[in-house]
């Protein structure tokens, strides 16, 4: 599997130094380089990459603007001389975001995250392939989904969506909540989401998908579940999470 890259910074020698250490990965092809932000957007209206290097303190559109006006976004490791916007970029599902300069290793730890959820992806689709087919082969019957499956480091594991109580977003991660204990997961919430039955689960805010049945309190700010636990649901969430009573 080859992994088709672009990378966007105005500053010549942060190509250089990301091009170095991509020597050493034989399964990325650089399909373009880009000095101004614009032109990488352009490029991507009509073609497609699976992932971004991204710099985010450049003149006319910085990164984060750029991300933000994407439409078909590709994997995005953000690389910047600038930790303070690693929490927008993180709510913006970044794989990863590295400060520069950039070592060689912290490069290939990235790189690794990246393989992950494209492996991650390839698995999600072709178990919801399965999902598919087995509720063609059970047409008719009143079968509805009772598990999912999720990857925990490096195995697949099956949660029993009975046990779940809610998902909360977490970096690059997924904590699933059974309870009160949480596992950590490679997915993100979107992906998660697409897997769920939309009349057991409902998303209340951009971190949290709550199970209905788990929800015992909703006020105009916040859904309070079994366990007592408040969640605070986002300002556009507030007609799904309304839905939960109705």
């Amino acid at each position: 599997m080859t992994i088709k890259a672009i990378l966007v910074d105005d500053e010549p020698l942060a190509h250089d130094v990301v091009l170095h250490h991509l020597k050493q990965h034989g399964d990325v092809e650089v399909l373009a380089q880009f000095y101004h932000p614009a032109d990488a957007l352009a490029w991507l209206a009509n073609n497609s990459a699976d992932l971004l290097f991204l710099d985010i303190n450049m003149p006319a559109l910085n990164g984060i603007e750029l991300l933000k006006v994407l439409a078909n976004r590709p994997q995005v490791v953000i690389i910047s001389a600038y930790q303070e916007y690693a929490v927008d970029g993180f709510e913006l599902d970044v794989t990863d975001y590295l400060v520069k300069p950039v070592s060689a290793e912290r490069l290939a730890n990235g790189l690794k995250k990246v393989r992950d959820r494209i492996t991650l992806s390839n698995l999600t689709y072709s178990d919801n392939s399965n999902q598919e087919n087995t509720q063609e082969i059970h047409a008719g019957t009143n079968e509805v989904i009772s598990n999912i499956v999720l990857k925990v480091d490096r195995e697949l594991r099956r949660f029993e969506l009975s046990d779940i109580t809610y998902f909360e977003a977490y970096g690059n991660y997924v904590k699933v909540w059974q309870g009160n204990q949480a596992t950590l997961v490679n997915s993100t919430l979107k992906g998660i989401l697409e897997m769920l039955p939309p009349t057991q689960f409902s998303k209340i805010h951009k971190s949290y998908i709550v199970a209905n049945d788990c929800v015992v309190g909703l006020d105009p700010e916040h859904v309070t579940l079994l366990n007592e636990v408040k969640l605070k649901i986002g300002k556009s969430y507030k007609a799904e999470a309304k839905r939960i009573f109705a």
